[in-house]
């Protein structure tokens, strides 16, 4: 329903709400902040409201997100007038037509008319999914920059804001592994180590992250650090999860390894010498049967080893 002026209708304008970093809405040119909305109540009201854009919430989840389980008999009687009062804060004098709906048995915020940054990141983030490797690489970093301040900010000790961190947390977390991805596609490998970076340090134990990390030094020719990223990936693997890298890890870091070798004679003989002793292992019933197995002796491959060994601990 539109507000009648003289023979005019206005129609309802829109507003822009942010919830990341300081909560704010601009309406009309003016800008409120959650004290202007009149306490606690009404601010958990309109951003439970916001976190639903589009769809509508029930006054029963409401008040039990609100109130808790243990609310009283005139409980939605005070969420109607803080409704109310919402109303007149963020569409004056369009209290029935604005971006704030009743619906049977609840409330909507209409999202053609609210522009929310948290919908606006995840919309970049859908688009992405849909263009060219350049366009969707922009995309992606707009929408973890706009999400880089915390979600929230002011609601620290509510269990549904707890709630929304750690889904937007999974989400980021994804977005910055889609980013790290989408570098190396577009060749540039120092974006790809700074997302799989920051994936990491979201997520400790995502081998994917680690996988774009390992490969995106190796694009760099950054061998140490490759070969180091790997170390911390396998530890952390067998700390907490009791198992190693899977085979894309695993390949990554052999490939850093023969890198390394090609600059190294000493460590490329120790590495013929240890697949030597690896293969000669799982050959075991082979050369059973009398299939010798080519390549170093035996002896010789340990010699070699120890040789290495010994001059690591000189060094050491």
């Amino acid at each position: 329903m539109e507000a009648i002026v003289g023979n005019s209708p206005v129609r309802p304008g829109p507003i822009a709400v942010r919830l990341f970093g300081t909560f704010e809405i601009q309406r009309s040119g003016d800008v409120l902040s959650a004290a202007d909305l009149g306490g606690c109540k009404p601010r958990h009201i309109l951003e439970i409201l916001l976190l639903n854009l589009g769809s509508p919430v029930s006054k029963a989840h409401i008040v039990e997100t609100v109130w808790g389980p243990g609310h009283g008999a005139g409980t939605v009687a005070a969420l109607e007038s803080y409704i109310c009062g919402i109303r007149r804060m963020i569409q004056p004098g369009n209290t029935k037509g604005g971006p704030l709906r009743t619906v049977n048995g609840g409330y909507v915020l209409d999202p053609a008319l609210v522009d929310l940054d948290l919908f606006r990141f995840r919309r970049m983030v859908e688009s992405a999914a849909r263009v060219r490797p350049e366009d969707a690489y922009e995309l992606l970093t707009e929408a973890l920059a706009m999400s880089a301040e915390p979600l929230l900010s002011g609601e620290l000790g509510a269990d549904w804001a707890d709630v929304a961190r750690a889904g937007l947390a999974t989400e980021r977390l994804a977005v910055q592994v889609k980013a790290a991805e989408t570098a190396g596609l577009l060749e540039r490998p120092l974006d790809a180590i700074h997302w799989a970076t920051m994936a990491i340090t979201s997520d400790p134990l995502h081998e994917r992250a680690w996988t774009l990390l390992v490969t995106a030094y190796e694009s760099c020719g950054l061998v140490a650090e490759g070969l180091a990223a790997y170390a911390r990936c396998r530890s952390a693997f067998d700390r907490e999860l009791g198992c190693a890298p899977g085979p894309a890890l695993q390949a990554a870091y052999l490939r850093l390894l023969r890198q390394r070798a090609e600059d190294d004679a000493d460590l490329a003989e120790v590495m013929a010498a240890l697949v030597y002793l690896g293969d000669s292992l799982n050959a075991a019933a082979e050369a059973s049967r009398g299939c010798p197995k080519a390549g170093l002796a035996r002896e010789e491959a340990g010699r070699i080893v120890a040789s290495f060994l010994r001059k690591a601990q000189v060094a050491v």
